[in-house]
């Protein structure tokens, strides 16, 4: 039984190896996860540039906003 075992064991060791082997000589996958990455990459730094110039322009309109409303009279107009 013990045998039986390590020749499985051996069997799939040489077959994940051969696997490997053929993943690492075949290139015609390749090129599609270097594209998918590359997209990835170019969208992530595109929200991340967008992501800049609409802080700024949120921050101005806030402090447009706040500013605002310190002009506003103190009282309150519920129950009074």
């Amino acid at each position: 039984m013990l045998k039986k075992l390590n020749q499985l064991s051996a069997a799939a060791y040489v077959r994940a190896s051969l696997f490997v082997q053929e993943l690492k000589s075949d290139e015609r996958g390749l090129s599609g996860v270097v594209v998918a990455v590359l997209l990835i990459l170019v969208a992530v730094l595109a929200i991340v540039m967008l992501w800049g110039s609409l802080s700024e322009w949120l921050g101005e309109l806030w402090d447009k906003i706040t500013g605002a409303g310190d002009g506003i009279s103190g009282g309150s107009s519920f129950g009074g």
